[in-house]
């Protein structure tokens, strides 16, 4: 007998339909057959179905099974297709005529007692679900409530093969389940990091705020100690909010890497990534023999903080090039080419040499030239190109530190002049398919930060003294729109362009 039941896999962080054709036949030597291009993981549910069906009081036939997943010419990854293989075995064996098998999608990992195990990716197959015209899906209880923020789908939660097969023939329903999502927004949690924790750095501030408003990659440069760290990872709380639409493509990213918790079905918080220098190739860019995403599309829709930017590997920080330009990046293997967001506010921080003290008031630099010369040439000049502001950050003294009363700035105050800033470019930008300045290609930047004759003018000297290249003066004109856009201005003035200028640190010592 021939039973079909729906399933779906990942490619990337998106997802497909998979029909799991189950044939049970009498003719021939009993055999367990799985093609469509399984891999070793999905080959071995054989054990796992077998066992599982064993274990909870069900017949495994003893005759010749062969399971096609279609479309065929897809690689099959992972553990999600031993539940609806073992309901297809069932569905043949029992002769069943479900129409629960063809109108729901079945995903989950069966242990050798019958228990179902959650899976990554469940956002996703829920979306594809939605898409492809099903009425639901049937998957663990630990992946419910995450496949419950797609709107208008049919979530059921099952616990064991028993329940899965209740349903099935009709039996017993599992309930369905939902989630408030406004309710996961309110209950989200912001860590309690705010700007007015740091002390001083009215300098820094700023470039963080203005890296804020239009999403500008920024680079710290200052001695050890100064505060570079503490300010990145209070950035977040200056960002806007996620939007609902951003906050499911976040999730479906964390999802795919199995991040995800059944106490945080959707994420609802900007991410903040911090990887360590050692980290790989693929660690932070992603691939893998199964393509997984990096540290680059888990800080999507956030902020992706490397910290001792120098201390990471030359090849590692040249991988960066693409996301940075063009807010995605393609991981390639052999079978497939796979597509990861990467829209990420970058977020780096150095120290102005080996030793950390070139040009310190209190502390005296042991590092010559030559050694210094060889420390900035770890960061290629396209990357540079590609780092919109870079802001010096001094040791604060400790009259400062110790000081009492008020703080400069808090995050409220200036998350509050951010989203203002974030307003003007949405209505500006609306159709045109970018949301903040830092996205403008040059069609945008040469509508919308036209300069004046005295603009122009000291564009043309910093071109010339600071040797710019074409995409440096673009980031200086996209960073000029910002600081516009933060002082409510239509059009950009020289005090806009000349502040812009002045956070080429690097560019300034280089020229």
């Amino acid at each position: 007998m021939l039973a079909t039941v729906q399933s779906g896999a990942t490619l990337g962080i998106d997802a497909y339909l998979v029909q799991v054709e189950v044939d049970v036949a009498d003719a021939g030597l009993p055999k367990f057959t799985i093609v469509g291009l399984p891999e070793e993981a999905v080959r071995e549910s054989r054990e796992r179905i077998r066992s599982a069906l064993a274990n909870t009081g069900h017949h495994y036939p003893m005759r010749r099974i062969t399971v096609n997943l279609a479309p065929a010419y897809l690689k099959k990854w992972g553990t999600a297709y031993d539940l609806p293989i073992a309901m297809g075995i069932l569905a043949c064996e029992k002769q069943w005529q479900s129409q629960v098998l063809q109108e729901f999608l079945f995903v989950g990992e069966l242990a050798l007692d019958g228990q179902v195990r959650p899976v990554r990716g469940a956002i996703s197959m829920a979306m594809a679900a939605r898409e492809g015209g099903l009425r639901g899906i049937v998957l663990p209880r630990e992946n419910a409530r995450e496949a419950a923020v797609v709107e208008q789908e049919d979530v059921r939660a099952v616990a064991d093969l028993h329940q899965a097969v209740a349903f099935a023939s009709g039996e017993q329903e599992p309930p369905r389940t939902r989630v408030d999502r406004e309710g996961l927004f309110k209950a989200c949690n912001h860590r309690g990091l705010d700007l007015r924790q740091v002390r001083g750095q009215e300098a820094a501030k700023r470039a963080v705020e203005i890296a804020a408003a239009g999403n500008h990659n920024l680079l710290m440069v200052g001695p050890p100690g100064a505060g570079k760290t503490m300010l990145a990872q209070r950035i977040p709380s200056v960002l806007p909010p996620l939007s609902l639409e951003e906050a499911v493509e976040t999730t479906r990213i964390h999802s795919i890497a199995g991040l995800l918790t059944p106490d945080t079905p959707l994420v609802t918080v900007r991410p903040f990534r911090a990887p360590h220098h050692h980290i790989s190739n693929a660690g932070l860019i992603g691939g893998g023999l199964i393509p997984r995403p990096g540290e680059v599309s888990l800080a999507h829709n956030g902020v992706l903080f490397l910290d001792e930017l120098t201390e990471f590997r030359r090849q590692v920080l040249e991988q960066m090039r693409q996301p940075l330009e063009e807010r995605q990046l393609t991981v390639a293997r052999a079978g497939c080419s796979v597509r990861f967001p990467a829209s990420v506010l970058f977020v780096g921080a150095m120290n102005p040499c080996p030793c950390g003290y070139l040009g310190a008031t209190d502390r005296v630099c042991s590092c010559d030239e030559a050694r210094i010369l060889r420390y900035r040439s770890r960061l290629s000049g396209p990357l540079l190109d590609r780092i919109d502001l870079h802001v010096e950050v001094t040791r604060v003294p400790f009259k400062e530190l110790a000081r009492v009363g008020p703080p400069e700035s808090c995050s409220d105050t200036v998350k509050h002049r951010v989203i203002k800033a974030r307003a003007i470019q949405a209505r500006r930008f609306q159709g045109a398919g970018v949301l903040t300045n830092a996205q403008m290609d040059t069609d945008l930047v040469s509508r919308y930060c036209t300069l004046d004759p005295p603009g122009r003018h000291m564009m043309e000297a910093a071109f010339d003294k600071l040797h710019l290249s074409a995409r440096a003066c673009h980031r200086v004109l996209k960073v000029s729109r910002t600081l516009a856009d933060l002082a409510g201005d239509e059009r950009i003035r020289p005090e806009h362009l000349a502040e812009a200028i002045q956070y080429r640190v690097l560019d300034r010592e280089q020229g």
